[in-house]
């Protein structure tokens, strides 16, 4: 257990936690699907190995104590099976990241989203205090919990809701009673319907429904703009938010508005201008990632790269959500969640700009980057098998999604086991070991990595297609399915590490060639 000093370089308040997150609604997606997909960036200077875990009610804790924050509360008897992404490492605690339970509920948690000081100074965040003097002295003061924060989230809500919209009302009971001592966004989907919760100061939150003809991008910013407070406090239809919201901004003179903010009856409020930020910070590190999806998924829809012409990358105006072009695969939500500026003067492996524009903007696909999950849930797929985690470890640029069943009751060692040293019987250290070496020799093995992509990614596609119908033609049900699905897994996790050695041996071989001692001269 941490004391209440520090932790590694960051006091115990926890530190900001960099991701991107792209959520998908139903009429959006090329097959139906919701679709919540999520990078786990650490923060700089460290590298978090991940791991795949099936949590078990077993193993569930009745009674939870976080790490980081001290706080203590009871949790509920009857948890739900569950996947989760969690550290390798518990000693931080557990940051199961992202999951999806027997309800096909998935949760992707979390989004770490910048505020404003207003808001954190009319709800400051719960953050832990260290007891002061010595225990029976008048001077002395004890410890007192902070609240619930990234590291705790997904162990507290996933196990036990049967909607994303119940997610939701779970998540923000909690903020109500508990606070969090960190800003944050939070996902949750089911085969209906994409939430999307924000945090706004230590106590008080918002939650809009995706429209299910649009997709939403989330950069560590807070990030939803228009906020209906009549539907989310009267019929909830596509909003919720803290019972007390209104009382909230009209008291802290946060609706920065001008004129009547009524329409058609409904009290809009601009959540962004009132809850949100715009810093300089922000235009090199968070608005830009939004602007590279946007531009992206919508290609015609702004003059992207003409500047003063649309929306820039440090447009303050890029919308929440958008209705694609075209639908969106898992194939796009890979490269999307990849992006470093392609086309552009600001892409660190480009060629074209200079030494300033490429490294002057936060790429999405980061040397950071921990984990990409991608919660699919299929409406057409048998109900047995009805919900896909799609998974990647390391540098987005450089690894693959492959597809693995959520209702099994193991994991593929490949993926499940991360020891604290590299190794390439690990998936997380293969694939940083890769990135690592391929890096520095971009352009040379850039080919081997995209057949690398397209390989692992048909081939999932082709595992899912021949189970789903193994399942359908077996008539399996749920109950009867893991060992089945657990199988698929096994099939997925060896092809992914034989194609990962194969792609590390490739990027070995570009990158021992363009070593700084090479000679061209042989001695054969």
């Amino acid at each position: 257990m941490l004391g209440c000093i520090s932790r590694n370089h960051a006091i115990v308040k926890g530190e900001p936690m960099p991701c991107t997150t792209l959520l998908v609604g139903k009429r959006a997606s090329y097959d139906g699907s919701t679709i919540v997909a999520r990078n786990e960036d650490s923060e700089a200077g460290q590298f978090n190995p991940k791991c795949l875990r099936v949590i078990e009610p077993a193993d569930q804790p009745r009674h939870y104590r976080s790490v980081l924050s001290h706080l203590e509360l009871d949790l509920p008897s009857d948890p739900m099976r569950y996947t989760s992404l969690p550290d390798a490492s518990t000693a931080r605690g557990v940051w199961g990241e992202a999951g999806i339970n027997t309800c096909d509920v998935s949760m992707s948690a979390t989004e770490t989203l910048t505020t404003n000081e207003r808001v954190l100074g009319a709800d400051p965040l719960v953050e832990l205090t260290c007891a002061t003097g010595t225990p029976g002295e008048d001077s002395s003061q004890p410890e007192r919990a902070g609240g619930l924060g990234e590291e705790d989230l997904l162990t507290v809500v996933l196990p036990y809701i049967h909607s994303a919209r119940e997610g939701v009302a779970r998540l923000g009971a909690l903020l109500e009673e508990y606070g969090t001592y960190e800003s944050n966004g939070i996902a949750f989907s089911d085969v209906d319907e994409v939430w999307w919760l924000e945090t706004v100061g230590g106590h008080h939150w918002i939650a809009r429904r995706v429209p299910d003809d649009c997709y939403v991008t989330a950069p560590n910013q807070l990030g939803i703009d228009s906020f209906d407070l009549t539907d989310a406090l009267g019929e909830a239809t596509d909003h919720l938010c803290s019972p007390d919201l209104v009382e909230f901004v009209e008291k802290n003179h946060l609706d920065l508005g001008l004129g009547d903010p009524r329409v058609d009856g409904h009290r809009i409020l601009d959540a962004r201008a009132a809850f949100g930020s715009a810093s300089d910070a922000d235009h090199v590190y968070n608005t830009p990632r939004a602007w590279a999806m946007q531009r992206f998924l919508n290609p015609h829809a702004e003059p992207w790269d003409v500047p003063d012409q649309g929306l820039d990358p440090d447009s303050d105006d890029i919308p929440w959500c958008r209705v694609p072009e075209r639908k969106v695969t898992i194939e796009d939500v890979r490269y999307t969640l990849a992006l470093h500026y392609q086309g552009t003067p600001y892409d660190p492996f480009g060629r074209g700009g200079d030494e300033v524009t490429r490294h002057l903007l936060r790429p999405i696909g980061i040397n950071r980057n921990g984990q990409l999950s991608v919660a699919q849930i299929r409406p057409d797929a048998p109900d047995a098998c009805r919900s896909v985690q799609w998974v990647a470890y390391g540098c987005n640029v450089f690894n693959a999604l492959v597809p693995l069943y959520a209702n099994v009751d193991r994991a593929p060692a490949y993926l499940a086991v991360t020891p604290p040293t590299p190794t390439t019987t690990s998936h997380y250290w293969a694939n940083r070991i890769i990135a690592a070496l391929a890096s520095p020799h971009f352009h040379d093995c850039e080919a081997h990595v995209e057949r690398y992509q397209q390989r692992v990614g048909s081939q999932g596609h082709a595992i899912l297609n021949r189970t789903d119908a193994h399942v359908a033609e077996a008539g399996l049900a749920y109950a009867d399915a893991p060992e089945t699905l657990a199988g698929a897994n096994d099939e997925a996790a060896h092809m992914l590490e034989a194609e990962t050695n194969d792609l590390l041996a490739h990027v070995l071989y570009e990158s021992s060639c363009d070593m700084g001692n090479a000679f061209s001269r042989s001695d054969m």
